[in-house]
């Protein structure tokens, strides 16, 4: 499966630009990680690029089950200083190769932190920030949970956590600046940039995340009995996880025949998943899945719960849509942006109450006019975050903004 930034990466190959890709991992590893944990690997049956798209490797061989990332914290720190280290030293490369063939911008995705962007051509090249997430809105929500952390994670794990994204959050306001074009994905993701860094609304653009929905096109709907509200994503902070489990207690008080399914794991510095024990018996806890048998859980699947106090897009609410199952969600979660209402329904985070209640209404309108509603729900995510679309409003964007530096 390709994930947002090989679509990207092969989308704007595909209009033309030359592209440098640098990777801090090392050359002969089979696989890299990039924007967080999404993996391409190389090799027969995988992603093929042309000719006006180079791979540069640096040199982290950043390994798991060494001694420096036997635990969560101990990996999510070496990984992160793992990957900065790597970044400065592929700044001598980038610089050697502005020289031989100069770029007309450097297009940096998921992180906003620059390490490995030499200061001589920050000064005359722009810069593109693509930010997946930003720490400071990440930390607003650790200091808001910080009781909800401590019933579930020893108070050092999440001492620690919090003071690193602390140092980034302060890092990336300094960073940001550097930016000469910030491409947000998602409206609500880009007023909490603007607030928190103080970065210039002028100097933004928004754009959704792509999604191929080539993997759930031919995807035949399996409704279950009772009908299976799902709940998918990292059981970690600012989910909503609280919420999950109190608008499944009062789906059971007020009769709504329903089963709410909770799927998905921790992440590296976040793990809510003892607060899962308070699940009430029309809900369950499936644990991890692998993201082939995500299609799987959508088939079977009437309904998408998204309860996210803070999400700057939200891939699985993507991914519903092109199943064709529709959406309950938070004004916080940005990919229900611009959605049709009669497949998405919209409440405040935190109004458990008014997701309750959308909830037992999306299911009676499954029920009662489903076809239709799955039609809608395909078509609305092919128009907003079919790759060719997406990757052409951010290939204008780039250009526009070039030219205009001329």
């Amino acid at each position: 499966m390709r994930g947002v930034a090989a679509e990207l990466l092969l989308g704007l190959s595909r209009r033309g630009h030359r592209i440098d890709c640098f990777f801090p991992a090392a050359e002969d590893q089979e696989s890299v990680k990039i924007a967080g944990d999404e993996s391409i690997t190389f090799g027969e049956g995988n992603l093929a690029f042309g000719e006006n798209v180079t791979f540069v490797w640096g040199t982290s061989r950043w390994q798991w089950g060494r001694w420096y990332s036997r635990g969560k914290i101990a990996a999510f720190v070496s990984g992160m200083f793992g990957r900065a280290a790597a970044s400065l030293r592929l700044r001598r490369e980038i610089a050697r190769r502005h020289r031989q063939q100069p770029y007309d911008l450097v297009y940096q995705f998921s992180n906003i932190e620059t390490p490995g962007l030499p200061a001589g051509l920050a000064r005359s090249v722009p810069l593109v920030i693509h930010p997946e997430t930003h720490i400071a809105g990440e930390l607003r929500w650790m200091w808001a949970e910080r009781r909800l952390a401590l019933r579930s994670q020893p108070a050092a794990t999440v001492a620690i956590v919090a003071a690193i994204s602390f140092f980034r959050s302060v890092l990336q306001y300094l960073s940001i600046r550097r930016a000469a074009l910030l491409v947000c994905i998602s409206s609500v993701f880009r007023d909490h940039l603007v607030h928190d860094y103080r970065f210039p609304r002028e100097r933004t653009v928004v754009i959704p995340n792509p999604l191929r929905s080539d993997r759930f096109a031919a995807l035949e709907p399996r409704p279950q009995q009772p009908p299976v509200v799902l709940v998918l994503g990292r059981i970690s902070v600012r989910k909503g996880i609280e919420d999950v489990i109190a608008v499944a207690r009062l789906l059971a008080e007020r009769g709504v025949e329903a089963k709410v399914r909770v799927i998905g794991g921790p992440s590296l510095f976040s793990d809510y998943t003892a607060l899962l024990e308070e699940l009430p018996a029309n809900a369950e806890y499936a644990g991890h899945i692998a993201s082939s048998e995500v299609a799987a859980e959508l088939a079977r699947s009437s309904v998408l719960l998204h309860a996210a106090k803070y999400e700057p897009f939200g891939l699985t609410v993507a991914e519903a849509l092109a199943a064709g199952v529709p959406v309950v969600a938070t004004s916080e979660v940005g990919a229900i942006e611009g959605v049709d209402r009669a497949v998405v329904a919209e409440l405040a985070p935190g109004d458990v109450e008014g997701m309750a209640g959308a909830t037992a209404s999306m299911l009676a309108d499954v029920a009662r006019d489903g076809e239709r509603l799955r039609a809608l729900a395909r078509a609305e995510a092919a128009r907003l975050f079919a790759p060719e679309a997406v990757c052409g409003q951010i290939s204008d964007a780039l250009e526009r903004l070039v030219d205009g530096g001329r």
